[in-house]
């Protein structure tokens, strides 16, 4: 198996950020301890300050699959999707 690439994009409104930032630390603390992570990145996007990218990069599609199975990742996700009033999004890219 070959590893992948995740791209989770999220709306930030304004003033959502400083709720947001421990439940995202969080998020990142869970990701780092599971097997098969390699690293992750979040970025803004610099055309619209409400726009984040996370990429993360795993050794393989089920490392991914297990991570996202975690009940307290479940948990944060819902709580972040309440406190955005939006669904997160994601994308799964494997290397060509």
């Amino acid at each position: 198996m070959s590893a992948v690439k995740t791209i989770i994009k999220r709306k930030v409104p304004k003033g959502k950020e400083a709720e947001l930032l421990p439940l995202l630390i969080e998020l990142r603390t869970l990701a780092i301890a599971q097997p098969g992570y390699i690293s992750g990145e979040t970025l803004r996007n610099l055309d619209d300050p409400e726009e984040f990218v996370v990429i993360g990069t795993w050794k393989s599609f089920d490392d991914w699959k297990a991570c996202v199975n975690i009940k307290r990742r479940i948990e944060l996700v819902r709580e972040i999707d309440a406190l955005l009033g939006t669904k997160t999004e994601y994308a799964i890219y494997q290397y060509a």
